[in-house]
């Protein structure tokens, strides 16, 4: 880490508008103590964010950052990635936003393998839109839209990760703040697409899956003879329904990031002037 970086540096001035006691208060501060204790600093990183609670998290972290639409924060992101591959690009959506309508986007990233840092604040519920059943919601989970429950199982976002070919899925809690720090750290410094899954408790409209649900139910892997390097035990964590469990599932430690794979190691960032060499002859052919 650079002595000169604080996760302080990360913090704007502005003042989140999150509810008192939201899980996203802890995720976002594990998010930039993670990025200060990697060496990344404001001016070289970029948070891309989407719609739902999560998505002012760029307003509130000092960095680059932009404010998509909803589910579309991971191919911004991996457009960030491509262009400026010098720099930390770091994704964080939630539950709706990401494994709803961005699931299709999440399944290419993952596969793709871009050398960034995906973060969901898992609530089990859109929060922002006061509160209906979310794909990770529970099936007998009773809403004011689904008064009996969704009545269909959660999507499982390890698994839809794993069978993508995802080379690094790992699973937080806010309320752990050391512990999701680590995990959160560790997928910033993985060679490739870090996928992290973090239970993010929304104490407003969610009165199942609270803190005190999870700080009782919760599995850590670090205290298990849990490999995460082996893919068969990673599949066994992920499909096991009885329990919820934290730390890093999934770890390819040969993995190669796209950049490097295609050979992509040039800032795209700058568009030089003039059209390209014989652009003319290209757009007769068509015209």
């Amino acid at each position: 880490m650079s002595s000169e970086i604080r996760f302080t540096d990360f913090k704007s001035d502005k003042q989140p508008t999150w509810c008192p006691g939201c899980g996203d208060f802890g995720t976002m501060n594990g998010m930039m103590k993670a990025l200060a204790e990697t060496g990344n600093d404001p001016d070289n990183t970029f948070v891309v964010a989407g719609i739902g609670c999560s998505g002012k998290i760029g307003t509130y972290m000092h960095s680059y950052a932009l404010h998509g639409v909803h589910g579309r924060a991971l191919p911004v992101g991996t457009g960030v990635k491509l262009a400026r591959p010098d720099i930390e690009v770091m994704v964080a959506g939630g539950d709706g936003d990401g494994y709803s309508i961005g699931a299709g986007h999440f399944v290419h990233a993952v596969r793709r393998n871009v050398d960034m840092t995906y973060v969901v604040m898992d609530n089990r519920i859109y929060g922002l839109t006061k509160g209906q059943a979310s794909p990770t919601s529970r099936d007998d989970f009773e809403t004011s839209t689904t008064p009996e429950g969704p009545k269909q199982p959660p999507v499982n976002p390890h698994a839809l990760a794993l069978a993508s070919g995802a080379t690094f899925i790992a699973q937080s809690f806010s309320s752990d703040a050391l512990r999701h720090q680590e995990i959160v750290q560790r997928a910033v410094e993985h060679d490739g697409f870090g996928f992290v899954n973090v239970y993010s408790p929304c104490v407003t409209f969610n009165d199942v899956d609270t803190y005190d649900y999870f700080r009782d139910s919760l599995v850590d892997l670090a205290e298990t003879d849990h490999d995460p390097t082996d893919r068969d035990a990673a599949k066994d964590v992920i499909l096991d329904s009885e329990k919820e469990y934290q730390g890093v599932v999934y770890q390819d430690e040969s993995s190669v990031p796209y950049t490097e794979q295609h050979g992509m190691d040039t800032n795209m960032s700058a568009i030089p002037a003039g059209a390209p060499e014989n652009a003319t002859d290209l757009v007769r052919e068509f015209y």
